[in-house]
């Protein structure tokens, strides 16, 4: 029961942080003089460096709080109330991923939780990072990125897979929906609420105990060596491409471009999360 009462005080956490700062959009990171004052010369790439490994935090840290408060605490209780609208047939059934329906364990929810963070979370937090400059502004940015999150993604990938045979053991068909299209909206929303807080108090890298333990959870990167390896792999490409002159002066039209282009990646999905939704509202018990 325990285990229950603390997913419950995550996911109030999360609810409190989207209340408190849901509207703060990121703020880009400090950057000293003389270049915070308008240089055109290009930036030292040690800045650069440290700028890129600034987002590359922010990113990480918020997209893994978010997977432990939202994702991962919120995923359990949805699948407790799911298992409990089930009925009494479905207990005692064994899951897709080998779990026992209306069996809350120390272990499996520890696990569950911590993969959904490390992987959902770290993956949702560094997406957003990327766009969030093609997002509206205030409280709608993070509500279209969790709207975004759930036609792209909920039903290619989890929580509303399509070909989950799970949906055939728990339900009804609407409350599954209803309860992970929340989440993962949720999701989205706190996202974008911990990487604007977390902007405003973030220092850039450097050797002072604030700055070093705000960095802290690039460790996990490490651990993670694919992730690692591509995250290296994006910073050389960040710094080389600082380097080529004029850059600055498109970036107006890849604003534009890129809202367009974002814009039809949710037109183009939405018919296969459309068709994928009604597909799971005729399952369940």
């Amino acid at each position: 029961m325990w285990v229950i009462v603390v997913c419950i005080l995550l996911v109030l956490a999360g609810l409190l942080a989207v209340v408190r700062w849901g509207g703060l959009a990121v703020q880009p990171p400090p950057t000293p003089p003389p270049h915070a004052a308008g240089s055109t010369d290009p930036p030292p790439m040690s800045l650069v460096a440290r700028r890129y490994l600034w987002y590359l935090a922010l990113a990480v840290t918020a997209g893994f709080g978010a997977g432990i408060l939202a994702a991962g605490a919120g995923g359990r209780l949805a699948m407790r109330l799911l298992a409990v609208t089930a009925g009494a047939d479905a207990q005692g059934r064994i899951t897709e991923a080998q779990q026992v329906v209306g069996r809350i364990t120390v272990d499996g929810t520890l696990g569950f939780i911590v993969f959904t963070a490390l992987f959902f979370g770290l993956a949702s937090g560094a997406i957003y990072l990327l766009l969030h400059r093609l997002l509206p502004t205030g409280w709608a940015g993070g509500l279209v990125y969790g709207a975004l999150l759930l036609v792209v993604a909920g039903t290619r990938l989890e929580p509303l897979r399509r070909g989950n045979p799970d949906f055939d053991l728990v339900g009804p068909g609407w409350v599954s929906v209803a309860v992970f299209a929340a989440l993962v909206v949720f999701h989205g929303v706190l996202v974008a609420a911990l990487a604007g807080r977390l902007s405003r108090t973030l220092p850039l890298l450097s050797l002072e105990p604030r700055a070093l333990t705000g960095h802290a959870l690039l460790l996990l990167l490490v651990l993670l060596a694919p992730l690692g390896l591509i995250a290296a792999v994006v910073g050389v490409v960040v710094v080389l491409v600082s380097r080529v002159p004029g850059m600055a002066a498109h970036a107006g039209r890849l604003m534009a471009v890129g809202r367009v282009a974002l814009a039809l990646v949710g037109l183009v999905a939405l018919p296969g999360f459309a068709e994928a939704i009604v597909d799971i509202l005729g399952r369940g018990r």
